[in-house]
């Protein structure tokens, strides 16, 4: 089958229940995109399902109406208890286990189910209230849902669907021992119906399947490109204190009504973000150590329009159903392959054309070759004009935010965890580089010489925090009565950022 947006197979010919017809009618669907048209026939007959498919084709409406119709051909059985969930959907970030839950409130609306969601980072008491009350579906990420699990809050007794949505990147964040525990403490796979889905089916993640899984059903939805074929690619090849020159000269050039900007690291998310709203463009950062709550904001203005420009570090790169993203900007080139797939996804969506535009620069220009073999075709590149590089306006000054404690947020095994913040591998670490979730803004190599300021070790103190000379190191006899020195004067919690 190819990779079109949509097939001639209609949901109505799938002999879906009566309350899931007219919840997809109510979602405004009415053909089924080809993972669709391909797994369900599979999965409503009762069969396991490994699906890949690229982001943004429609997996998420493939497994929920799986989901769904499996608990209404199969009622609870007898004696259940309401704190012991028929279904459970786990997926690797908030983001994308909120989007799930949104999809699934629509495709559910004529049914009596419950749906409950939980995640790290935000209303924890609330979300184990809701779990104590009841749920029949319950969707979530994995360290918020072990840590309730463990608590007793509920049990996976009674489990019949299970659903593993990006279950590549499961891998990539530390989660699969997680995945495998709560598995291992649900019924056998063969008294459930078990459903995966990934953009890749790598050796292991097929390895996971067979293992979990009864006789699963692999579907695979190939396409001639891995990026959609309505991308239009450009790359360029900046210098490194060219790019943010460059980048608002596209943004001049272009429309970005709705526009990402993909960044390596938390520190650069920041330097971009207070160059661009110091030459007049309303951005927001979206990385890992940003709160739950400004995050659902940032996302919210974002998808509302409200919001222009999102400057992102690779968390966002996935799971993120953002309709009419115009432009996606590589601002650093990823240094995984899979990820350049994964962040050129966020456009051109459910059929929709977009621009993806790349930035090779010295520092990350190594990666290159890696994507182009990983895609399959060059990058077609065009050369820098002298008006693209138009020169910027001071950038507005980066608030430092205070160090965050233990409360919330995603954790690396082994690593601090908040209450009921969700668990990975490490922090999550910019694939190459330095961890997203580093300490405030990071000094840039992309600054030209002329430019850079002296370190601060070697530039006078300004006379507001001025830090008093070090002594020499002798030794010094003092009275017990002599008055400690005044600790020194902090320095100032606003930075300027540096170019590129």
């Amino acid at each position: 089958m190819t990779d079109t947006h949509l097939t001639e197979q209609t949901f109505r010919d799938l002999n879906l229940p009566e309350p899931l017809l007219k919840g997809t009618e109510a979602a405004g669907f009415t053909h089924c995109t080809p993972i669709q048209a391909e797994a369900l026939p599979i999965a409503l007959a009762g069969q396991d399902v490994a699906g890949q498919a690229r982001t943004g084709t429609g997996k998420s409406a493939a497994f929920l109406l799986a989901t769904l119709n499996q608990l209404l051909a199969h009622p609870a059985a007898a004696g259940r208890r309401p704190q012991q969930p028929r279904a459970l959907i786990m997926a690797p970030t908030r983001e994308l286990a909120i989007q799930i839950h949104k999809d699934a409130e629509v495709l559910d609306r004529f049914t009596d189910f419950k749906l409950g969601l939980v995640y790290g980072g935000t209303g924890y008491d609330s979300q184990r209230q809701m779990l104590e009350a009841g749920v029949d579906i319950l969707i979530g990420t994995p360290g918020r849902i072990i840590d309730y699990f463990k608590q007793g809050v509920f049990d996976l007794k009674a489990i019949q669907v299970f659903v593993l949505d990006e279950a590549d990147r499961m891998f990539d964040l530390g989660f699969i021992a997680d995945i495998r525990y709560v598995l291992r403490r649900m019924p056998p796979a063969d008294q459930r119906l078990s459903l995966l889905f990934s953009a890749t089916l790598s050796h292991r993640v097929n390895e996971l399947a067979y293992e979990h899984m009864h006789n699963p059903q692999v579907v695979k939805i190939e396409s001639e490109r891995v990026t959609v074929d309505t991308v239009t690619e450009t790359l360029y090849f900046p210098a490194s204190e060219e790019k943010i020159r460059l980048l608002l000269g596209l943004l001049q050039r272009m429309d970005p009504r709705r526009s990402l900007v993909f960044v390596n690291t938390k520190g650069g998310a920041e330097n971009v973000r207070a160059w661009l709203e110091g030459n007049g463009y309303e951005a927001g950062v979206l990385s890992g150590d940003v709160p739950q709550t400004k995050r659902e904001r940032l996302l919210a203005a974002f998808k509302d329009g409200k919001l222009p420009i999102l400057v992102a570090t690779d968390v966002a790169a996935r799971g993120l159903h953002i309709p009419d993203v115009s432009h996606v900007f590589n601002y650093d080139l990823p240094q995984d392959p899979e990820d350049y797939v994964h962040r050129v996804g966020r456009t051109a969506r459910a059929g929709a054309s977009g621009d993806a535009i790349s930035f090779a620069c010295d520092r990350y220009a190594m990666t290159l070759p890696d994507i182009q073999d990983y895609l399959g075709h060059k990058l077609p590149s065009e050369a820098i004009s002298e008006d693209l590089l138009v020169k910027p306006k001071p950038p507005v000054k980066i608030e430092r935010r205070p160090e965050r404690g233990r409360g919330g947020g995603e954790r690396g095994r082994g690593g601090q965890r908040g209450r009921g913040g969700d668990r990975g591998r490490g922090a999550q670490r910019a694939r190459g580089g330095g961890r997203e979730q580093g300490r405030g803004p990071q000094r840039s190599d992309q600054t030209p010489p002329s430019e850079r300021r002296p370190h601060p070790r070697h530039r006078a103190a300004p006379a507001d925090s001025a830090q008093p000379e070090q002594p020499v190191a002798t030794k010094v006899e003092t009275k017990k009565d002599t008055p400690e020195p005044a600790a020194p004067a902090r320095r100032s919690d606003k930075e300027t950022p540096v170019i590129g």
